[in-house]
């Protein structure tokens, strides 16, 4: 029977999955002996679950189900794609008053995705009953929202920032809220939203359910628990010590003779994953890898928070559709996503926290599935690697990355078979006979490979257009606008100096027309002094504005809803030698701009 994990299922007593066979969920994880019949649930709620395919329920659901139902505040701890979101929406969707059309329950979620996601489940479960969800975050336009809550709701789900943009508006009135749920609550506090949820919850009704779900538990969401929650319900199902027993860890040690990023390359080529998730620590780096991942004509997208919320949604539809093989992205954009079928995760460089390691390998190995975890590692991620080994108990089984020579054959081998995947739409016979004769030239080999990258660039322009996401063309374009309007910004900020100045003169030199005999007595000192002003202001008229290509200057768009990471980056940035700066985009090479890429895809 199917266990009510996140993700519904498509077959029964089985997950059909895409390679035609049929898995079945185990392990203590994500079996119990209780059925959602076994819940004192509504016939409507019950109808909802049983049409997302729901039967049985995983161990964190059987667990907090009913004390939820009771009312009882919780803390629950559960690791990543165990059924949390399904945890708390069955007994919140059965818990509000169908048709009130006010404010019943508030669910909080650190990120976008997360929240959208949370909101589908709870319209899935809510199907029969008459209860109205509104999902409210950032990224996408108020108006919608606005009417949406004018017409009524009974449950929100959204991140804080956005919740809070609501409430400052008196478009939102929680008062009447009796129920509170944190989704990974530890992610939302680590990224700065403490005030804001505390805010948040301060705003709901007095002696409100307070619900608290995450992965792990860190002091500060214990600290929230203590001030929050009233004899709380406290179940702990995982551990810091939980690796995730069904994955597989890898590590690949990096040298400084070649360039992180070619070695992510090698390793793609030679583990050939069906799907991953590759994590950067940085935005920079996720436009580097993905820019580059996709000029070798891999099937690439990128989640960032420089992209639109539209664009993104679309992009995350994309990956849970299994239509993207690579997606491309940082811990926060990638927070809360459920990939039921992620074959593995790939960590671009290891997190300083080791505790983000266990977040993002939790995507892969879901549902009791096997899954892999590989990790490039350099010396910068030494400490992360020992406190994975010695305090989290994991054991890593290292690999060496191929040389320069298997990786071609590797990479010739996956190419030749997107050409002849391509052969099919293409008129390519009255070409061999050239084929032959550019063999023959000097300058043969060059013109073959300009006609390849062609190809390839002809290959994921024809992709893109099927698909209609482009993610990696739009974060160009969006920070193509953003060095636009800068530009335009400075030469509006030179002009506007210069008319200040030339004002300044033209009063300066009627002054002088009027007073010829003050100007007479000036002393040396004085006319050496403004020929000093002068000279200072023409240097600052004619000072160079900032490089267009240094990319962290655009990188100050809010990233879901975080003010809080946001004041840390530009502290960061302003003393970059400081142990808070931010980490450097790779332990052997500088990462290449976006616009270096072509000295990357050179021979070997």
């Amino acid at each position: 029977m199917k266990a009510g994990v996140p993700t519904p299922m498509a077959t029964d007593p089985a997950v059909h999955s895409d390679d035609g066979e049929d898995h079945v969920p185990a392990g203590d994880d994500y079996v119990s002996d209780r059925k959602f019949t076994d819940f004192p649930v509504s016939p409507e709620v019950l109808e909802g679950i049983s049409e997302l395919g729901y039967v049985t329920a995983t161990p964190v659901q059987a667990g907090t189900i009913e004390a939820a139902l009771a009312g009882r505040d919780m803390l629950v701890r559960a690791k990543t794609g165990t059924g949390k979101t399904a945890a708390f929406c069955v007994p919140i969707v059965e818990r509000v008053k169908a048709g009130s059309r006010k404010p019943h329950a508030v669910i909080l979620a650190p990120t976008r995705e997360l929240a959208q996601q949370i909101g589908e489940e709870c319209t899935g479960i809510a199907k029969f009953k008459d209860v109205n969800i509104a999902v409210l975050v950032g990224g996408l336009a108020m108006g919608p929202q606005e009417k949406q809550l004018e017409k009524g709701v009974e449950i929100v789900v959204g991140t804080p920032g956005r919740i809070l943009d609501h409430i400052r508006r008196k478009n939102l009135d929680l008062s009447k809220a009796g129920i509170t749920c944190l989704d990974e609550a530890d992610e939302m506090l680590s990224m700065g939203f403490y005030e804001d949820v505390t805010k948040i919850l301060d705003a709901t009704e007095e002696g409100r359910q307070v619900l608290l779900f995450s992965a792990t538990i860190s002091d500060e969401t214990q600290r929230l628990a203590d001030n929050y929650l009233e004899e709380p319900e406290d179940i702990r199902l995982s551990t810091d010590a939980d690796n995730v027993d069904n994955i597989e860890h890898v590590l690949y040690e990096t040298t400084p003779g070649l360039h992180k990023i070619r070695a992510l390359l090698y390793l793609i080529d030679l583990e050939d994953p069906t799907s991953a998730i590759i994590f950067c620590n940085t935005r920079e780096d996720t436009a580097t890898v993905a820019s580059f991942l996709d000029k070798q004509g891999l099937d690439v997208q990128l989640l960032s928070g420089e992209l639109s919320q539209g664009r993104r949604s679309q992009v995350m539809k994309k990956v849970k559709g299994g239509e993207v093989r690579f997606l491309v992205s940082t811990d926060v954009a990638a927070r809360g996503i459920d990939i039921s079928d992620l074959s593995h995760v790939i960590n671009y460089s290891l997190p300083q926290d080791p505790a983000v390691y266990l977040h993002r390998t939790g995507r892969t190995g879901r549902i009791g599935k096997q899954g892999t975890a590989i990790s490039l590692v350099g010396g910068t991620d030494l400490t992360t690697r020992n406190a994975l080994e010695n305090r989290h108990g994991l054991s890593f089984t290292l690999r060496e990355l191929p040389d320069a020579d298997a990786a071609v054959q590797y990479r010739v081998e996956r190419q030749a078979r997107q050409i002849r995947a391509a052969m099919g739409s293409l008129v390519f016979e009255s070409y061999l006979p050239t084929v032959r004769a550019l063999r023959e030239r000097e300058d043969g080999d060059a013109l073959l490979a300009a006609a390849l990258r062609a190809f390839f660039q002809w290959d994921r322009q024809r992709r893109a257009a099927m698909g209609e996401v482009d993610s990696i063309g739009d974060l160009i374009q969006q920070r193509n606008e953003k060095l636009e309007r800068r530009s335009k910004r400075d030469r509006g900020d030179r002009r506007g100096k210069r008319s200040r100045d030339g004002g300044s003169d033209r009063r300066g030199r009627r002054t002088e027309r009027s007073d010829r005999t003050e100007r007479s007595d000036r002393s040396d000192r004085g006319d050496r002094g403004d020929r000093g002003r002068d000279s200072r202001r023409r240097s600052r008229d004619s000072a160079p504005t900032a490089d267009i290509d240094d990319l962290d200057a655009l990188l100050l768009s809010d990233e879901d809803d975080a003010p809080a990471k946001k004041t840390k980056k530009k502290k960061s940035r302003k003393s970059p030698g400081k142990a808070n700066a931010r980490p450097a985009a790779s332990d052997d090479a500088p990462a290449a701009d976006l616009d270096d890429l072509d000295a990357l895809l050179s021979a070997e």
